[in-house]
């Protein structure tokens, strides 16, 4: 098997993907990253890509932002994306990495006007990024979420993670496994990599985008598995931290660490400390939904077959 990426505006091995080391988003974070997840269907023989369109229609807006024009619809890069993963021929699950960037290889310039601008997409097999089965142990992270007059938060532009990547080692280095972050008001943002969510008093809360939270993909998701699945309410609304000690389930969700319960938060047990049967049920739908095997939700799932040599 050769994994390939698209780079440059043609489809080459991995390893020849590459950018030089003057390239001014090496230097600055100027890019605009997506993470979408391939899951294998061994049954099916195909591996089916998690909201594909979603994710690049945010990316594009990312790039609006970052001033990086690109020569490819949002169907443009779902179907150069398809190529590149039957080219590839994965029988396992993947995680992709489509990066827009500002590729002019000129240093000491902080402009993002008079900058040439690139796009390359990869795939590389990708197993669990958080145990899904066992209860996250959680700490609330002493560095705040970025505000969005400073950056950004809505989209997924590469500086911006310097603050995820911040709190996640501290958290890990503490001996949790994950942070979660406030915003300058005190207000629950997320996580480091995910969106987060609570149940208590018969309702799935979730904090509003307002408080700097990525609109993410999964987080729309369950939001309407939850409406239409399990008929239970979720608002968004403000959240302060001490709300999440006194929930009955908490969870996590993200393109990468799919649906993960929190079992504690700062060492106070959330609940019984296990997953709770709405975070189970969630997950069990969650999981069916993303793997093509449930026909009602199999528009959220585009398809791709590996090629054989």
């Amino acid at each position: 098997m050769t994994v390939v990426a698209f780079h440059k505006g043609e489809f080459v091995p991995l390893e020849q993907a590459t950018i030089g080391i003057m390239t001014h988003a090496f230097h600055y974070g100027t890019a605009v990253f997506e993470g979408v997840r391939g899951n294998w269907n061994a049954e099916h023989g195909r591996m089916y890509i998690f909201r594909l369109e979603e994710h690049y229609d945010r990316l594009l807006a990312g790039c609006k932002i970052m001033r990086i024009k690109l020569p490819y619809s949002s169907q443009d890069l779902c179907d150069i994306t398809v190529e590149m993963v039957e080219r590839s021929g994965f029988t396992q699950d993947i995680y992709i990495r489509p990066i827009a960037y500002k590729a002019e290889e000129r240093v000491a310039y902080l402009n993002l006007g008079g900058l040439g601008d690139g796009f390359t997409v990869m795939a590389v097999p990708f197993g669990r990024y958080i145990d899904t089965e066992a209860p996250a142990k959680c700490c609330t992270s002493s560095w705040r979420r970025m505000e969005d007059t400073v950056i950004p938060p809505h989209v997924k532009i590469s500086g911006l993670y310097v603050n995820s990547i911040l709190a996640k080692t501290e958290a890990m280095a503490a001996g949790f496994d994950e942070a979660i972050l406030l915003n300058d008001k005190g207000y629950v943002s997320e996580g480091s990599g995910e969106n987060i969510f609570i149940y208590r008093n018969g309702q799935l809360a979730t904090p509003p985008l307002v408080d700097n939270v990525l609109p993410g993909i999964t987080r729309s998701c369950i939001m309407d598995i939850t409406r239409n699945e399990l008929g239970t309410q979720v608002v968004e609304r403000h959240i302060p931290r001490s709300e999440l000690y006194l929930a009955e389930e908490v969870f996590l969700t993200g393109t990468a660490a799919h649906l993960t319960a929190v079992g504690s938060l700062d060492n106070q047990t959330i609940g019984d400390g296990q997953m709770g049967p709405r975070t189970r049920r969630l997950q069990d739908l969650y999981f069916d939904i993303v793997r093509g095997k449930n026909p009602k939700y199999l528009h959220w799932c585009t398809p791709a077959t590996p090629r054989v040599a």
